[in-house]
């Protein structure tokens, strides 16, 4: 009967229509409550659940820490009951219940951060503008090939595009007979060397012959010292012209390699635009034709700044060339009639007025202080 004495107790704390409970009975509870409570176990910790006797009206009442503990004291919660929450519902408020001095939002609109951009759909984004702007071009070329689309033609510029390449063909030839000139020259040398050497040798064994020989050595060393200096003057101009050919003109050509897939890439859109503005305007086929315009406008702004480009370097390239072989091919004029006229001091001044600096054969490469 003794521990029936409390749960009597509780049971019959008067719990009012909103969950609340009634001031006279507070401090006679939390005293029964705490003698009924087990040593070890705090009130924060304690559940109790009291129901009417209409059964509508019910409330959960969690208790807080009991004054002079060593619990944080937490404030109490009254959860309402499915009628309340029925009707809370239908008024369409939020419930706010205070969780440890905080209040949480139950429900309401949810805002969601910005959509973080996905690395992979960015990179199928591309490959998809990729794939659709070579299956055009392609259908472009293939079309131009076999007679049934238009191409744009600029016939100035394209008569100007055919001349370079022509000349670069024919400066490609040039350049590798002057390679085979200075190869074989080089030869020549070398053996002229060689032989001014034999006679040299010659000319101290044989007492009989000693002057003969000696003439002999001495015109093969001359002529071989003038056949290094026709070789310097020769590989010179090589340079020069390998740098005209394979760095000058190759850079202009790629700028027209790149005017010409401009071009492709111009007269496909064009040819599409074109398809479009003959087939009927709706609602659907209007938004289409705008995004065609637009991305014909921008291919033909991209177009003209690369006729303009090729424009400029064809022009600059030509002023260039006409300097450049002009210096060469007098140079090589001079050191060949110099060298075969036997003209010593000829071919050593066309050197000089062109700044060209012989390799002593045998003569140790500078050393990286001298470099600096």
């Amino acid at each position: 009967m003794a521990e029936e004495s409390p749960k009597n107790s509780a049971a019959e704390i008067p719990v009012t229509s909103n969950g609340q409970l009634e001031d006279s009975h507070e401090h006679n509870f939390n005293r029964d409550l705490k003698r009924s409570l087990p040593a070890g176990l705090g009130l924060s910790e304690t559940k109790i659940t009291s129901h009417g006797f209409d059964g509508t009206k019910e409330g959960v009442v969690e208790a807080g820490p009991f004054p002079g503990s060593s619990a944080s004291p937490k404030s109490s919660v009254i959860s309402p009951s499915n009628a309340a929450a029925s009707r809370l519902a239908g008024q369409g408020c939020d419930l706010i219940i205070p969780t440890g001095g905080r209040t949480q939002q139950k429900s309401g609109p949810v805002v969601l951060a910005d959509e973080v951009k996905n690395p992979a759909m960015e990179k199928l984004e591309l490959v998809r503008k990729w794939s659709l702007n070579t299956y055009k071009c392609t259908r472009q070329i293939i079309s131009e090939k076999l007679g049934r689309g238009s191409r744009t033609v600029d016939l100035e510029l394209e008569a100007q595009i055919d001349i370079l390449r022509d000349n670069k063909k024919k400066y490609e030839n040039i350049l590798k007979l002057a390679q085979t000139l200075s190869t074989q020259v080089f030869q020549m040398v070398h053996t002229q060397r060689q032989l001014g050497d034999a006679f040299a040798d010659l000319s101290l064994k044989s007492l009989e012959l000693h002057e003969e020989f000696g003439y002999n050595a001495d015109t093969q060393k001359l002529l071989a010292k003038n056949g290094e200096t026709l070789l310097g003057a020769i590989n010179f101009f090589i340079a020069s012209v390998n740098t005209l050919v394979n760095k000058t003109i190759e850079d202009t050509l790629l700028t027209v390699k790149q005017y010409e897939s401009a071009r492709i890439e111009y007269d496909a859109y064009r040819t599409d635009l074109e398809e479009l503005n003959l087939g009927p305007r709706d609602a659907n086929t209007l938004p289409k034709i705008e995004q065609s315009q637009q991305l014909f406008q921008v291919h033909k702004e991209k177009y003209d700044k690369m006729r303009n480009d090729v424009s400029i370097k064809l022009k600059f390239l030509e002023e260039n060339k006409v300097k450049v072989l002009h210096n060469q091919l007098v140079l090589f004029h001079n050191a060949i009639a110099a060298y075969f006229a036997g003209n010593q001091k000829q071919l050593e001044q066309t050197l000089k007025q062109f700044h060209i600096k012989l390799k002593t054969p045998g003569a140790d490469a500078p050393s990286w202080l001298e470099e600096q």
